[in-house]
């Protein structure tokens, strides 16, 4: 791979290279399309890791979002810098940084609403559709989509086909924007075999000639069929997630008191040394935990961003070969390393299991479940051939423009239904599910 095929300028769905403006380039156009899109605004009531709660300071997906948007950017830049010589004339480090930061912006647009639970309610329910038939009719490689259900594929469709321009480019972000979306360029048949998480993947068979595209455009390495390489800017928007993910959730962990401030403290220590800032040491004891930790994880980010960073650049040639293994912190300095490893350990062992966030996790289901009967139930019905009830009429009346037609199959049409559960807030979904139960909220 090379950084001016990379970095390309071109949109999806235009043929020709995106113009700038004053003061504007296309890739700040890329972080503007994401910021007003209807996708990224319902984030604000999509459960992060916690519940949405009452706690106006527990983060959510948009929260998060524009957290990792801003560490993306700040390690784009730094990364632009020490690139400066090897990048096309027309990119600045700024740009590079603008290009992570809209790609950070979408990371997690495409998560159903309650987050990591919600995918796995969605799998787990298709899972006992295909049980009984439901997905009968559909290729091996269309049944795997709905089985293996992913947030990620479903925020490259709502970039490249939902929102805006309908099926036809969606957003129309760059190619280099796309590229660095793109965490895992593969379909859902490489989802247990790419040697990543399980059920990762990045486009369903509806996107796939959009896939195919991308990576054209970018040079990016088939590796087999469906399967692509990674582009090098992907490391940098999941090196920024992993950053914010692990000191966010001890922050969070904090607030909902599973956590003791001394511990966080000394973790965070560890990692910066001597090189606390003066406000730091100026603290007294009536200052608060919020503050304190806040003027420390400032630092913490500071000492992270410069860290990936630097390896980067160590790393520069298996990232442009498409061979490095692992992601950029499992090859970090050992105490940037050990501070995201040991913060996430923390966070599994001691707020994953806490008893309120169990609770949300399992109303997830039957809320899921519940929009899930409904709707591809009525899909089922259309698809017999015979006159719709009234019920299954009314419900797919609820998809406006949106709802599958006859004519449609079945993955069409069920994709559809996707798109518009998918698309929910936690708050949304709960109160849908309850009224199609006939419980009329008080």
């Amino acid at each position: 791979m090379d950084w001016k095929t990379l970095l390309c300028r071109e949109r999806l769905g235009k043929p020709v290279a995106s113009t700038e403006e004053l003061g504007r380039t296309p890739f700040h156009k890329d972080h503007d399309r994401v910021i007003f899109s209807g996708a990224f605004r319902r984030l604000g009531k999509k459960t992060q890791v916690h519940p949405v709660s009452s706690n106006d300071h527990i983060h959510t997906r948009l929260t998060h979002s524009l957290e990792v948007s801003c560490v993306g950017r700040s390690l784009g830049m730094r990364v632009g810098e020490m690139l400066r010589g090897e990048l096309p004339d027309w990119c600045a480090p700024a740009d590079l940084g603008v290009i992570i930061q809209a790609a950070c912006l979408a990371h997690d647009i495409g998560n159903p609403p309650y987050g990591h639970s919600g995918e796995d309610a969605i799998r787990h329910w298709f899972h006992k559709a295909d049980d009984q038939g439901w997905l009968r009719d559909m290729s091996a490689a269309q049944r795997l989509d709905f089985l293996n259900f992913e947030g990620n594929a479903q925020g490259f469709r709502v970039l490249t086909q939902l929102e805006y321009h309908q099926f036809d480019g969606g957003m129309r972000l760059t190619y280099a924007t796309l590229g660095a979306y793109l965490k895992y360029p593969w379909t859902s048949g490489h989802a247990d075999a790419a040697g990543y998480k399980k059920h990762k993947f990045g486009c369903y068979q509806g996107e796939y000639p959009l896939l195919q595209q991308i990576t054209d455009k970018l040079g990016l390495p088939q590796l087999s069929e469906g399967y692509w390489a990674r582009s090098p800017l992907v490391y940098l928007v999941e090196a920024a997630d992993d950053i914010c993910y692990a000191l966010i959730d001890l922050e969070d962990g904090l607030e909902m008191e599973l956590l003791r401030y001394e511990e966080v403290e000394s973790l965070l220590l560890d990692l910066v040394g001597d090189d606390l800032p003066e406000t730091y040491r100026l603290l007294g004891p009536k200052d608060s935990t919020r503050r304190k930790l806040a003027i420390l994880r400032g630092k913490a980010i500071e000492h992270l961003v410069n860290a990936a960073a630097e390896t980067f650049i160590a790393q520069q040639q298996p990232l442009l070969a498409g061979t490095l293994s692992g992601d950029l912190v499992s090859h970090m300095p050992n105490a940037a390393r050990r501070c995201v490893q040991d913060a996430k350990r923390i966070a599994r062992e001691r707020i994953f299991q806490d008893k309120r966030k169990t609770l949300h996790e399992i109303g997830a289901y039957s809320t899921l479940e519940t929009l899930l009967e409904a709707f591809c139930g009525a899909v089922n019905e259309q698809q017999s051939g015979h006159s719709l009830s009234f019920k299954h009429r009314r419900i797919l009346d609820l998809l406006g423009n949106n709802a599958p037609r006859a004519e449609w199959d079945r993955y069409s049409s069920y994709m559809r239904v996707i798109d518009f559960i998918a698309g929910m807030t936690d708050l949304y979904a709960a109160d849908m599910a309850t009224r199609i139960r006939g419980i009329n909220p008080a």
